[in-house]
């Protein structure tokens, strides 16, 4: 009973501090200029677009990269789990299904990619989204 609230003491005495040493903060920046010129907000990333197609445009890329580089280490990853199995079947099945799921994973975002592109562009002709 003394422990519970000892803790919620510390709870209260932790949030109070936050909450009451909170400044102003102005997220929209004028001398932060985003890709094509549109106003954005300056972040630990850089220099985030508000508007939402040029935030897309932002984002999307290093998304897609970084599901790529996962894909490429689950790879590497099971050619070394298969190398290592020494003959065990079961650890060869393993790796190999992780080099399968690697590979499937690969192709989602490619084909993610595309199909984004057909749709928002071809398809719909969402101006702004190239």
């Amino acid at each position: 009973m003394r422990l519970g609230i000892k803790i919620s003491g510390i709870i209260v005495a932790v949030s109070t501090f936050f909450f009451t040493s909170v400044s102003r903060v102005f997220a929209v920046n004028v001398d932060c200029t985003a890709a094509g010129g549109s106003i954005g907000v300056n972040t630990a990333l850089g220099c985030v677009p508000v508007e939402m197609d040029k935030f897309i445009t932002w984002l999307l890329p290093p998304l897609f990269g970084i599901g790529g580089g996962i894909a490429f280490l689950l790879m590497i990853y099971g050619f070394i789990l298969m190398a290592t199995s020494n003959g065990d079947p079961k650890a060869v099945q393993g790796a190999q299904e992780t080099v399968t799921s690697a590979i499937i994973g690969l192709l989602v975002c490619i084909f993610a990619i595309f199909l984004l592109r057909l749709i928002t562009i071809d398809i719909l002709k969402i101006p702004g989204i190239s």
